[in-house]
C-alpha cells in the first residue's frame, strides 16, 4: 500500500533522492529531540527534587536554632516567589502517599537530623493547600507540599510550585534546519551525478528506439552509472554494425539479382509458345517487383538528412499525383504541417498506405488533422477490412493477406513493414483497425509536432 500521495511524490531521481534524505533527516532530528526533551525534563525534574528537599533540611536546621518568638518572621522571610512556609502546632493526619510521594518523604527523611527522623514526614503532590498564593500563570502549576518537624511539638509546612516547562531550545531547531538544507544539498549533488548521465542515456534510448542515430552516452559519474553508459554505447555501436552490415547485404543482393532478372526477360522473348512466354514475363515481373522492393527496404531509414517540411503539403502532393493518375482517392489536409522528418521516406510511406487503400479498398478517402502536440493523418477505404487476428501480422515482412483484401495477388509484403519502419523512426505510431459497420479499414498515423531532431 502506497502511504505518499501519488500527485506529492516526486518524478524524477535527483527529487526523490533529496525528498527521501530530507525526510530521513528530519525524522532523525525529531526523534532527538523528543529523546533530549524526555532526558533534560527527567534532569530538569530530578533536579528540581533535590533543591527542594535540600532547602526544606535548611530551612528545618534554621528554625530549630532560632528563637521560637522569631520562628514566624523568619517563615514570612524565607516564604518568596515559588516557595512558601507556614508553621503549626498539630500533628499531622496520616495520608496515603503514592510512589513518587514517599519516595521524596524516605529522601527528606535521610537528611534530617537523627533526633527528627522518627517523626512523620507528608509529602502531596498536586493541588496547594488553602490559603496558599498560587502564582498567576495560564496554567497553574503542580505545588509539591512537605511536612516536616521542627522541634517537638513545631512542625513546618512547605508549599513548592513546579516551574512551567522550558520552551523548546531554538538552538535544536537552528541545528535541525542547518542537518536539513546540509544534507538536502549532498544529496542534490549525488543526486545530479547519478541522474544527468541517466537522463541522458534515457534520451540516447529515445533516440535508437525512434531509429534516429542515437548519441553516445557520456561514461560520468559512479562506477555503476559509468559501466551502464559504457555498455549502452557498445550496444548501439553493435546494432548500428548490425544493421549496417544487413543493409548493405540487402541491397547487394537485389543490384546482383538486377542483371540475371534482365537476362531473362531477354530471352523469354524468344520462347515460341505465346501462354508459356506470358507466364515467364509475369513470373519475372514479380520477381522484379520483389527485388525492388527489398532495395527499398534495404535502404530503409536513416539514409536520408532530416530537413524541415511541410507535412500537409507532402500528403497534398501524394494525393494530387494520384488523382491525375484517375485513382479514386480524396483528400482533405490542413492549411500547413510543419515537421522536421525525412521527406522522401515519408512520402514513400504515405503513398503507400493510399495505393493500398485504393488497390484493396476501392477508393481511399484521406483526412489530416493537428494536435496540440502530434499531427494525425487518417487514410480510410472500403474494402473488407482485415480481421483483427492478423492485423499485427500485416507489419511483418513478407507477409501478404491478399485473401482478406482481394481476391487478386497481393505485393511483395514489404509495404507495410516499410511503413511501419519509417513512421517509428519519426517517432510515430501506425495503428489499424477495421471501420464499424465492416465499411472498410481504416489507417491512422500519428507524428509528433517535433519527430526527429537528428
Amino acid at each position: 500500500m502506497n502511504l505518499w500521495p501519488r500527485q506529492w511524490w516526486p518524478r524524477t531521481l535527483g527529487a526523490q533522492l533529496v525528498a527521501v534524505t530530507a525526510a530521513a533527516v528530519i525524522i532523525s532530528n525529531l526523534a532527538v529531540a523528543a529523546w533530549f526533551e524526555l532526558g533534560r525534563e527527567r534532569l530538569s525534574l530530578s533536579s528540581q527534587n533535590e533543591r527542594l528537599l535540600d532547602r526544606a533540611v535548611s530551612v528545618v536546621t534554621l528554625l530549630a536554632a532560632t528563637q521560637p518568638r522569631s520562628r514566624e518572621s523568619a517563615v514570612k522571610t524565607l516564604s518568596s516567589g515559588p516557595w512558601q512556609f507556614r508553621l503549626h502546632h498539630d500533628k499531622p493526619p496520616p495520608e496515603p502517599m503514592n510512589e513518587e510521594e514517599a519516595s521524596l518523604a524516605a529522601r527528606a527523611r535521610a537528611l534530617l537530623p537523627e533526633s527528627r527522623r522518627k517523626e512523620p514526614i507528608i509529602v502531596h503532590i498536586g493541588e496547594p493547600p488553602a490559603g496558599i498564593a498560587v502564582p498567576r500563570r495560564r496554567n497553574p502549576p503542580d505545588a509539591i507540599q512537605v511536612d516536616l518537624p521542627v522541634v517537638r511539638g513545631t512542625r513546618v509546612e512547605m508549599t513548592f510550585f513546579r516551574p512551567p516547562p522550558h520552551a523548546f531550545p531554538p538552538e535544536l531547531l537552528i541545528g535541525a534546519v542547518a542537518a536539513i538544507v546540509t544534507a538536502s544539498a549532498a544529496a542534490a549533488y549525488v543526486a545530479s551525478r547519478v541522474a544527468r548521465p541517466l537522463s541522458k542515456l534515457a534520451q540516447s534510448a529515445s533516440e535508437a528506439a525512434r531509429g534516429g542515430d542515437a548519441p553516445r552516452v557520456p561514461e560520468e559519474g559512479p562506477e555503476d552509472v559509468r559501466r551502464a553508459a559504457a555498455a549502452f554505447n557498445a550496444m548501439t555501436d553493435q546494432v548500428k554494425r548490425t544493421l549496417e552490415s544487413q543493409r548493405h547485404l540487402l541491397s547487394a543482393v537485389g543490384h546482383d539479382l538486377r542483371t540475371p532478372i534482365t537476362a531473362l526477360r531477354i530471352n523469354t522473348e524468344f520462347v515460341s509458345d505465346p501462354e508459356l512466354r506470358d507466364r515467364l514475363q509475369r513470373t519475372l515481373l514479380e520477381l522484379q517487383e520483389l527485388t525492388e522492393a527489398v532495395l527499398s527496404a534495404a535502404r530503409g531509414v536513416g539514409g536520408e538528412q532530416s530537413r524541415r517540411i511541410d507535412l500537409a503539403a507532402l500528403v497534398d502532393s501524394v494525393c494530387a499525383d494520384l488523382d491525375e493518375m484517375g485513382k479514386p482517392v480524396v483528400w482533405q489536409t490542413p492549411e500547413t504541417a510543419p515537421l522536421t522528418g525525412r521527406p522522401n521516406e515519408m512520402k514513400r510511406a504515405m503513398r503507400n498506405l493510399i495505393e493500398n487503400a485504393i488497390a484493396y479498398g476501392k477508393r481511399a478517402s484521406v483526412r489530416m488533422t493537428s494536435t496540440p502536440d502530434a499531427y494525425v493523418v487518417t487514410i480510410e477505404d472500403e474494402g473488407p477490412g482485415i480481421p483483427e487476428a492478423d492485423q499485427p501480422r500485416v507489419f511483418e515482412p513478407f507477409v501478404r493477406l491478399e485473401g482478406s483484401r482481394s481476391t487478386e495477388t497481393g505485393g511483395s509484403g514489404l509495404g507495410l513493414t516499410l511503413v511501419k519502419s519509417i513512421v517509428e523512426g519519426h517517432g510515430g505510431t501506425v495503428a489499424l483497425e477495421n471501420r464499424k459497420g465492416g465499411k472498410g479499414l481504416r489507417v491512422t498515423i500519428r507524428l509528433p509536432r517535433e519527430a526527429i531532431t537528428a
